[in-house]
C-alpha cells in the first residue's frame, strides 16, 4: 500500500483526508491518506524516515515557507512563489528525494475565474503568509492588480487600520488568505470596513471549513459575490495527485 498525507498544524479543519479517501476507495486504489499533525516542519524527516511507502504530501499552514530548505528541489513556480503545498517523495540509488510544488496557484485560478467580472481589476489580498504569495502569482498571471494587506504596518503593505472607503471602491476583489474565522474560531473574521462593500465586489476566502464564513456572511449582506475554497482545495489536490503519480 502506498501512502500519501497531510502536513500541517493544526489539522482538524481539513477535508484533504476524507477527498483522497473517498477518491482511492471509488477508485479501487492501494494506498492509505494520514494526517501528520507536527508543530514543527523539522519533524518532516522522521516522518518520511517512519513511512518507507511514503509518497506525497500535502503541506498547509503554518509550514508552505518554512518546508523550502528542507527540500532537495523546487518547481519553477514554488521557486517564483515562495511557497510549497506538495511535496513529491522519490526513492533513488542515492537516498530519499524530496520535490517542491504549488497547486494553488491552479486551484484559485480554476476557482475564481468564472466569476471575474469587467470591474474586477484590482484585489486587496488579506494576509501576508504561504497561500497569499500563491493568491498574488495567479492574479498577477490573471493581469489582476493586487495589494497586500498585512496586521502590522509595513513598507508596501496596508494595515487593516488604512483600509478606506475609497480603496474599498477602487479594490473590488478581496480575497481573505489568512485563516481568521475557520473552524473552530468560526465567530471570527478579518478586520475590514465592510459596510463600504458593495455588489461590485467579489469576495474570496480561501477557507472552507466552516463552508460559510463569518467574512462571507458579512461580505453577502453588502450585495458581494462570495465564494469559499473548497473547489479550490479540490483543483489543488487534483493537480497534486497528477504530480505524485507522473515523472517529471
Amino acid at each position: 500500500m502506498t501512502t500519501y498525507g497531510l502536513v500541517g498544524f493544526p489539522l482538524g479543519h481539513s477535508f484533504s483526508k476524507g477527498f483522497f479517501t473517498e477518491k482511492f476507495q471509488k477508485e479501487g486504489i492501494d494506498a492509505e491518506y494520514l494526517n501528520f499533525e507536527i508543530p514543527h516542519i523539522e519533524d518532516l524527516r522522521q516522518i518520511i524516515e517512519s513511512h518507507p511507502t511514503l509518497r506525497g504530501l500535502n503541506v498547509t499552514l503554518p509550514h508552505k515557507q518554512a518546508v523550502i530548505p528542507l527540500l532537495d528541489e523546487l518547481s519553477e513556480e514554488a521557486r517564483a512563489i515562495g511557497a510549497v503545498n506538495v511535496i513529491r517523495v522519490t526513492k533513488t540509488p542515492q537516498g530519499i528525494r524530496l520535490k517542491g510544488f504549488n497547486t494553488d496557484t491552479i486551484g484559485f485560478t480554476k476557482s475564481i475565474t468564472p466569476l471575474i467580472q469587467p470591474q474586477h481589476h484590482k484585489a486587496l489580498v488579506l494576509g501576508t503568509g504561504g497561500a497569499s504569495k500563491a493568491i498574488c502569482y495567479s492574479l498577477d498571471s490573471m493581469g489582476i492588480e493586487w495589494q497586500y494587506v498585512s496586521r502590522t504596518p509595513r513598507s508596501g503593505m496596508l494595515s487593516y487600520s488604512e483600509i478606506t472607503q475609497d480603496i474599498i471602491n477602487e479594490h473590488s476583489i478581496i480575497v481573505n488568505c489568512t485563516p481568521v474565522g475557520m473552524h473552530p474560531h468560526t465567530d471570527a473574521c478579518p478586520p475590514i470596513p465592510y459596510e463600504y462593500l458593495s455588489d461590485a465586489h467579489l469576495v474570496y476566502d480561501v477557507v472552507y471549513n466552516p463552508l460559510t464564513t463569518l467574512f462571507m456572511q458579512k461580505a453577502a449582506t453588502q450585495g458581494a459575490t462570495t465564494k469559499n475554497g473548497l473547489e479550490m482545495l479540490h483543483q489543488q489536490a487534483i493537480a497534486a495527485w497528477e504530480i505524485w503519480t507522473k515523472e517529471d
